[in-house]
């Protein structure tokens, strides 16, 4: 069976590729392995050079990679074009911040020296999504890499023209063979990879089930996996905030890579007292967003990147809206070629409906009434999910509280939710567990070892 790349903004076929033979993935766990024995007798400082290198690379190809992102899963270009350039400033990071991150530390105890060592563990398999092509790939591989593990990229197959240009970008860098490398394999192929002695521990993004599969797979071969799954983010505005900002910043936290982000609001809790101002200025922020070509610099929000997905998002709208859900604005797929659909807000969403209680992965908000910021608070944490939150008032020190309140990984107070590679980043409950970015990231992927020297 082959893979395909599709674009769907039109949905024809960009490129096939076959996939990797099995001789084929055994020979690239080969060179992992003996790469991986190499690299990390590797010195920090050259390991940041080679990182730093990348970085350049991604710089200098950077309308390109972006062309492509476009191209092959529907972004619309300047957030493809930022993404690369993301990429790039995390590559940075962590090849001037890893040192200082995994140095030893001393532990004071009855012995002479005792500390603490961080050694990478070696092969680590990355099961990648297309949403996210190249930023959840040097999300992953910068730390990875940067404390001494090499990595084996297996990308979402309607992504393969992403995954192989990342591994020349690694390439042209100059990082020894096989220190990264793709294979283009099916999801079939992941648990025969997971299940190989040569990986040492995996690393997924992906969706609550594959989450499951992937997790089942690496515990019965004891293996260490970090899981970075869905959400079901609410967007918390209280009686105190500034409406024109939350209301401005709830398209934007929506639509953002034309609502395909698990990082994305979704769930938009709104205190009663200004649920009718706050209804009212977020329509028409959704009214006005741009739908379209993703090559377009105009464009806001692209097409979904593959049918079945907006087959998927149509089919929670309708079981929203029988169980009594309004639509007050969108709620239809654009007609012609491509996957688009409609910017769409609902309202009076209730638990038992897909836009409350499912992850809504495309340009589809649900609008939730709260009594007060209790019950706001309560709404947030009535979900299986537990990856991102954002909070809006005018006072901060009381958001600040309040957010700690929040069940999630990550809470953002009068802004949306984002990554950045000095904060971790990661779930619970049902969001997955580990961490990724930041010195807590780095360590997912080491071997925190203690020497005692009496």
């Amino acid at each position: 069976m082959a893979i395909e790349s599709i674009n769907p903004a039109n949905g024809k076929r960009l490129r096939r590729f076959a996939q990797a033979t099995r001789a084929a993935i055994n020979q690239a766990l080969d060179r992992a392995t003996r790469s991986a024995a190499e690299w990390r007798a590797v010195s920090l400082e050259e390991r940041g050079r080679l990182l730093s290198a990348a970085a350049r690379q991604l710089r200098d190809r950077n309308a390109a990679c972006g062309e492509l992102i476009a191209l092959e899963m529907g972004k619309p270009i300047t957030q493809a074009i930022a993404e690369v350039e993301k990429c790039a400033w995390t590559c940075e990071y962590f090849a001037t911040q890893a040192a200082a991150m995994l140095a030893d530390e001393a532990v004071p105890t009855e012995a002479t020296r005792s500390f603490v060592s961080f050694e990478p563990l070696g092969v680590v398999l990355a099961v990648m999504p297309w949403n996210f092509p190249f930023w959840q790939v040097f999300r992953f591989a910068a730390p990875a890499l940067m404390a001494g593990n090499v990595a084996l990229l297996k990308h979402a197959s309607n992504v393969p023209q992403c995954a192989l240009a990342i591994e020349d970008v690694f390439r042209r860098a100059g990082l020894p063979d096989g220190v990264f490398q793709t294979v283009l394999v099916a999801s079939q192929g992941v648990e025969r990879l997971i299940a190989d002695p040569r990986v040492a521990a995996i690393t997924i993004t992906g969706s609550e089930a594959a989450g499951v599969q992937v997790a089942a797979t690496a515990g019965h071969h004891l293996k260490k996996v970090v899981l970075e799954l869905g959400g079901a983010d609410p967007f918390i505005v209280l009686a105190d905030a500034d409406l024109d900002a939350s209301c401005r910043m709830a398209a934007q936290a929506r639509v953002v890579n034309s609502g395909q982000s698990c990082i994305a609001a979704k769930r938009f809790i709104v205190d009663k007292a200004v649920a009718p101002a706050f209804t009212a200025g977020f329509v028409q922020h959704m009214q006005a967003l741009r739908v379209g070509d993703p090559l377009d610099p105009a464009t806001e929000v692209g097409p979904l990147a593959r049918a079945d997905l907006l087959v998927e998002l149509e089919e929670q709208v309708r079981r929203s809206v029988r169980r009594g859900a309004r639509v007050l604005t969108g709620g239809h797929r654009i007609a012609g070629q491509g996957f688009f659909y409609e910017p769409t807000v609902l309202g009076d969403v209730r638990p038992g409906m897909p836009a409350y209680d499912e992850e809504v992965f495309g340009p589809v908000a649900g609008l939730i009434v709260a009594d007060d910021e209790d019950d706001a608070i309560r709404i947030a944490n009535d979900s299986r999910f537990g990856l991102g939150a954002s909070l809006w008032t005018r006072d901060l020190a009381r958001g600040v509280a309040l957010a700690r309140r929040v069940a999630s990984g990550v809470v953002f107070v009068n802004d949306m939710v984002k990554s950045d590679p000095r904060l971790p980043f990661g779930g619970i409950k049902k969001s997955g567990y580990g961490r990724e970015l930041a010195s807590y990231g780095l360590k997912e992927f080491t071997n925190i070892k203690t020497i005692v020297a009496r």
